[in-house]
C-alpha cells in the first residue's frame, strides 16, 4: 500500500505564511484518514521533516507560493514543475523542503508522485490571522486535497462535529 502524506508548511506567526498549517489544521478537525495517509504539520522545520518523509510515496505538499499572480490566487504544481518552483526559493522552510527531497532521492527513497497546492499570500507580517482573502481559500484547497485523494483511491472519512 502506497504511504501518502499531505503536509502543511509555513510560518503561522507570519499571516498569510501559515496558510499550509492552517490547511492540515482543517483536515484533522473535520476529516478521519486510513493508516497509510499521514497528515503533517511541518510547520518552518525543513530538514527536520526528513525523518517524517522518508517512507513517502506520495507526497501533497501545501504552501503559500509566493508567485506574480494577484493575492488569493491558487497554484498547483506536479512532479516535475515542483522543481521549476522549488528554483525560486520563497523561504527557509521551503528549501529545507527541497533538501530533504534531494536527500531521499540520493537515499533511493525517493517521492514516486508530489504535487504542491498553494495561494499567493497577501502579506507575511507578523500575526496570527490570515487575511481573509487568503483564509477563504482554505476550504478550497482541502476539497482539492480531497480530490486528490479520492483519484489515489483513499477513503476519507468526515468527522461529525
Amino acid at each position: 500500500m502506497k504511504q501518502i502524506t499531505v503536509l502543511g508548511v509555513g510560518n503561522i506567526l507570519m499571516q498569510d505564511e501559515g496558510f499550509g498549517v492552517r490547511v492540515v489544521e482543517q483536515l484533522l478537525k473535520q476529516y478521519s484518514f486510513p493508516q497509510n495517509v499521514q497528515i503533517l504539520d511541518g510547520g518552518t522545520l525543513g530538514m527536520e521533516l526528513l525523518r517524517f518523509l522518508i517512507e513517502t510515496d506520495k507526497l501533497i505538499l501545501v504552501d503559500a507560493v509566493a508567485g506574480s499572480l494577484p493575492p488569493g490566487s491558487l497554484y498547483h504544481f506536479q512532479n516535475n514543475e515542483v522543481k521549476a518552483y522549488f528554483k525560486e526559493k520563497v523561504s527557509m522552510h521551503e528549501l529545507g523542503i527541497q533538501d530533504v527531497l534531494a536527500i531521499m532521492d540520493v537515499m533511493e527513497k525517493p517521492v514516486q508522485e508530489i504535487m504542491i497546492l498553494g495561494v499567493q499570500p497577501l502579506t507575511v507580517d507578523i500575526g496570527l490571522e490570515m487575511t481573509p482573502i487568503v483564509a477563504k481559500k482554505v476550504d478550497e484547497i482541502v476539497e482539492q486535497i480531497l480530490l486528490v485523494l479520492h483519484e489515489w483511491q483513499v477513503e476519507v472519512v468526515k468527522i461529525d462535529v
